[in-house]
Formats: C-alpha cells, structure tokens, sequence
C-alpha cells in the first residue's frame, strides 16, 4: 500500500522516532532552510504553509471508475469511504449534520472544477465565514479550527472569499491505479483545475512576495552558531546507545507511556518552557512509572511487579546518562535553530492570523510549516509552545 499523508512527525522528534538516520536528517533540513533563505536556490528543500483547517478533505477522479468523489480520512479505511453524489452524502450516517453541510458544499463546488488528480486539502469555511470589525476595519473571517483567519474585505482576495460558497487549501498530491495503491506526494497543483466565483482555492506554497522572509546577516550568524551547537551534541550521541534508548522507549510505550520521553517533552511543551533535561526525564519517568503504573492498581502483589518492571527500566535508562544528555542537549538546540527560522518565515502572511480571546482579537503566528526536501521526506516546522498555548485559551467558534 502507498504511503498516505495522515500524520506528520515534528522536526526534533526526528531522531526518537528514526534513530541516527532522523537526527542527521534533522540538521540537514535545517541547513537547507537556512541556505533557502539566505537565497541559495540549491538548498533542495521546498516549504508549505501549514494552515490550521478542518476537516481534511480529499478530492478528485476515482483512480477506477473515473468518477469525481469527496472523502475524510477514511478514503484509507481497509474498506475505502468515499462519496461520489450528494445522494449518498445525505445518507451517510457517518456525517453529522455540520459534517454533512461542509461535504455537500464541497462536493456541489469542488464537482465543478476540471480534474485529472487525487488532492488533499484542508477545508477553511462554508457557510461559517464571517463579516467582522478588527480594529475599525472590516474582514472578512473564518475559523475551521483554532486560529481565526482576517481577509480586509477591500482586497482583490477580500472580494473573492467574500463571494465564495466554500475555501480550501491543498497541499498533498495522490497517484495509483487504486484507492489502495495510492502514494502520496507533497505539494499540490492547483493551475490545472480552473476557476468558479463559488470555491476559494489556494495551493500551501511558502510565498515570500515581499521579500521580508530573508533572514538577516545576524539571525543567519544565530542561526548557523546554534546548528553548530546541535551538531556538536549530535555526535555525542552513539548509535548503538540511541538504538537501546530507542528499544526501552517501545517497552515504556507497551507498559507505561506516560513514562516515555516524548511525553516528558509535551510535558514541558504544555508547561510553556522547552528544556529537556537528563534529570528531568528521570524525575518524569519515576514519578508518573509510581503514581500512574503502580498507583492504578490494588494488589499488593501486583504493584511490586510493577514497581519492579519499572525499576529495572529505571536502571537501563540510567545506564545511558551520558547520551540522554546529548540527546537532550541535541533537541533543545534544534528548537532553538528550528525558531530562529520560523521567526523569519513569520514575518510574511498574506492573510492575517488572530486568536479570539474574551477581550477581543489577538495577532498570532500561522500554525507552522512543512519542510520538505528532494527525497520527498518531510517534517512539520511549528511553534509547538505558542500553537499549544493558543490551541488551550482560544475561544473557538463552537465555545459558548
């Protein structure tokens, strides 16, 4: 079966997730966005914007039957969902009456276009978009998720969401003889569809049109500084430590994994402070492994096994002090370097960003980007604390 784009890794998970290989890989992505902004054209890595849209939405030709349908991720069902007539989206029992709404209107408007592909994409609005003062000034809104997405109603674009009956960006493009057979690849061509007044259609290309998301001489000096602290802790770590870490990371997984180092991480994430330490891990791992694993359950005779399992990971995880170090020094760089380069992307937006708060509206960041480099791998680059932190306090549309 084909590789299906339902999930993406974040760039400094890399390494737990891929050993050596991913950590290498890591570093390179960020070299190459940083040679990409300093304007060198051979960098080999490509950037998409992430747009915090919802729900997924894949669209086209039935590699088959020729026949234009809509989809959720259950088009990767192992047997394939799919809708290829607003009869059958009214009658699937899967759609409830939001869901159903925002396929009808896909389909209606999405059939209209000229296919010759499979697209995924994320939905922005249907009827959800709004006309709103933003100080003083009139946009027009919408909100698919957490971030609230500004358009100045006077602008070309203004006028032409405004007029739309539905908003869509894709990013991800499908081949295969079959549903089943279907690969993915980033990046999506949205020339050859055409156009209709009803469908706002953007592709997630990284767009710098202004120029202000080069980085400077002094954020490049940074940035390469701080690469070359990653890159030092980098080769502290040894594989055959990293593969063993790796191998007690999928036993806490099955045993415990709130014990394991990745949620240590999104515990500091949510915290708001991301500095991953050897003695943090360890204080994380004893603590949650005593109040959680053991804690859970009554027999006496059952928590000292449990005690007992978890002091022997205990015991393995320290026997590898000196790479948890490394790994943790490595990670935490990498967020720093990773930031440094988001900030310079940040700096252009061709539709404003907000969050809605209780006292009004407040300017935030896009929801991140994707790197991608010439081998088609890709990672997602985000601002894992500020998106965490807006994705906790933002007033959704649904909040009452």
């Amino acid at each position: 079966m084909g590789a299906k784009n339902l999930h993406l890794e974040h760039l400094e998970d890399e390494i737990i997730n891929q050993g050596i290989d991913g950590g290498r890989g890591a570093i390179n992505f960020l070299q190459g966005l940083r040679d990409m902004l300093k304007g060198n054209s051979n960098s080999g890595v490509n950037m998409t914007v992430k747009w915090d849209g919802a729900p997924a939405i894949f669209c086209g030709l039935h590699p088959e039957t020729n026949q234009f349908f809509v989809a959720k991720k259950s088009l990767f069902n192992k047997e394939p969902k799919f809708y290829t007539s607003e009869s059958e989206i009214k009658n699937a029992s899967e759609l409830s009456g939001t869901l159903q709404e925002k396929f009808l209107t896909s389909f209606q408007c999405l059939s209209k276009l000229s296919w010759n592909t499979i697209l995924q994409g994320d939905l922005m609005y249907t009827n959800d978009k709004k006309m709103q003062k933003i100080d003083g000034k009139s946009f027009v809104t919408f909100q698919p998720n957490t971030i609230m997405y500004a358009v100045n109603t006077e602008s070309d674009l203004g006028k032409k969401i405004a007029k739309s009956k539905m908003g869509i960006v894709f990013h991800t493009t499908y081949t295969g003889g079959t549903i089943e057979d279907l690969s993915a690849s980033f990046g999506a061509n949205i020339s050859k569809l055409g156009n209709s007044s009803d469908v706002w259609i953007d592709d997630a290309t990284y767009k710098d049109v202004s120029g202000k998301g080069s980085m400077t001489a002094k954020e490049t000096l940074a940035l390469t500084q701080e690469l070359s602290k990653t890159g030092k802790a980098f080769h502290g770590i040894k594989r055959k430590d990293l593969t063993k870490f790796m191998e007690i990371q999928g036993e806490i997984l099955r045993k415990g994994s709130g014990a394991s180092y990745k949620t240590y991480c999104n515990t500091l994430i949510r915290g708001g402070s991301y500095k991953p330490t050897y003695e943090g891990y360890m204080k994380h791992f004893e603590g949650y492994w005593e109040e959680k694993v053991v804690g859970k359950v009554k027999q006496e005779k059952t928590k000292a096994i449990k005690r007992e399992i978890g002091e022997q990971l205990y015991n393995e995880l320290r026997s590898l002090k000196k790479m948890i170090q490394n790994l943790t020094s490595f990670m935490g760089h990498l967020v720093v370097a990773k930031q440094l380069i988001i900030n310079a992307l940040n700096r252009v937006k061709s539709i404003g960003t907000f969050k809605k708060t209780a006292n009004g509206f407040e300017v935030v960041n896009p929801e991140g980007y994707v790197a991608i480099d010439k081998t088609g791998s890709a990672v997602k680059l985000v601002d894992r604390m500020e998106f965490a932190y807006n994705n906790f306090t933002a007033q959704k549309n649904w909040d009452k």
